[in-house]
């Protein structure tokens, strides 16, 4: 399937122009779905991809189809949707009408309700971060390995190449949930206006993330739920070890994950730009979990009133201390 027909990239932002740019440096036909300004500063300035390692990927513009028109999708092997979770429904309208019908479709989006907006096609997880840059650069600030649902295809073992691994999960409702719950962090770090690896370095806040971390799961837990650690450390011991003394945390995190030091969240990003944030789709996610089994949630509700204040003033990060943010939660 990859190997006579594209894997089309719908809506190519950070982590879709790394992904697809990785795919076209592996060998593989790779097309971008995207937006005006983001086609112009490709062309001009070709695909930058690095790494937290210190590793390098350059294309030309020429290495890659980029268009603004979904009929981009005529010929997809493989479908990658990469939009924000407010945009599933829009693009899985064009997919829909452009597609062939045996196109696979994978969601590498936030959130856990993209996959039936998307009528029900592979569901997959990206554990890692990417910053746009600017000039045609983005950057993966976090380590970790994409997780794709099982299929008889192999779609993950198709789509994996040097540099960008795919593992197949047979449990990818169980993935996407513990990745959200790690998400959860988002907010805070767009709250506090820090990079991530200062931010975790500080117990104040880990506890604030711990505290966060234990509401999220008591509402799956009442749900049935089960959600799969999206990092190395089982999700059981995660609030346990962030409330560590930062001594004793800094050399766990360490051993099990790396992080850039200039590390930032997409949330933080979103405001920092003056878009609307993903917020209703991760914390909101859990709040309407907790709503649907009689659990309360007092600090994600906090958090959640938070985000939503600074979206509507438009100043960018707020700058919150953890006490700030605790308020009358």
């Amino acid at each position: 399937m990859v190997a006579d027909r594209p894997i089309v990239v719908a809506g190519a932002g950070a982590i879709g122009c790394f992904v697809g740019g990785q795919l076209a440096a592996g060998g593989r036909r790779v097309a971008l779905l995207v937006r005006p300004r983001v086609k112009t500063e490709i062309e001009r300035f070709g695909l930058r991809l690095t790494d937290f390692d210190g590793s390098e990927n350059r294309l030309g513009a020429g290495q890659l189809a980029l268009s603004e028109d979904p009929a981009i999708f005529h010929n997809a092997g493989i479908v990658l949707v990469t939009v924000k979770s407010a945009d599933t429904a829009d693009v899985a309208d064009q997919i829909a009408q452009h597609a062939p019908q045996d196109a696979v479709i994978v969601s590498l989006q936030n959130g856990v309700g993209n996959v039936a907006v998307l009528r029900e096609r592979l569901a997959g997880m990206v554990p890692f971060n990417v910053i746009a840059m600017g000039e045609g650069r983005f950057h993966r600030s976090t380590s970790g390995d994409i997780h794709v649902g099982a299929d008889e295809a192999n779609t993950a073992a198709a789509l994996s190449v040097p540099g960008l691994a795919m593992r197949a999960s047979r449990d990818i409702t169980g993935v996407q949930w513990g990745k959200l719950i790690i998400n959860l962090n988002n907010a805070l770090s767009a709250l506090s206006d820090m990079p991530l690896a200062a931010q975790l370095a500080n117990r104040d806040w880990r506890k604030l993330f711990a505290d966060q971390m234990a509401e999220g799961v008591t509402a799956m837990k009442a749900a049935g739920i089960a959600p799969v650690s999206a990092t190395p450390i089982p999700l059981r011991w995660t609030p346990t070890l962030l409330r560590l003394p930062d001594v004793i945390f800094n050399a766990i995190l360490g051993r099990t994950m790396k992080i850039d030091p200039e590390a930032r969240s997409s949330m933080w990003q979103d405001l920092k730009q003056g878009r609307k944030t993903e917020i209703d789709y991760l914390q909101g996610a859990v709040i309407a979990l907790a709503e649907q089994n009689n659990v309360d949630v007092p600090l994600m509700r906090r958090i959640v009133a938070l985000i939503k204040q600074a979206e509507a003033a438009g100043n960018g990060p707020p700058r919150l201390t953890p006490q700030q943010i605790r308020g009358a939660a």
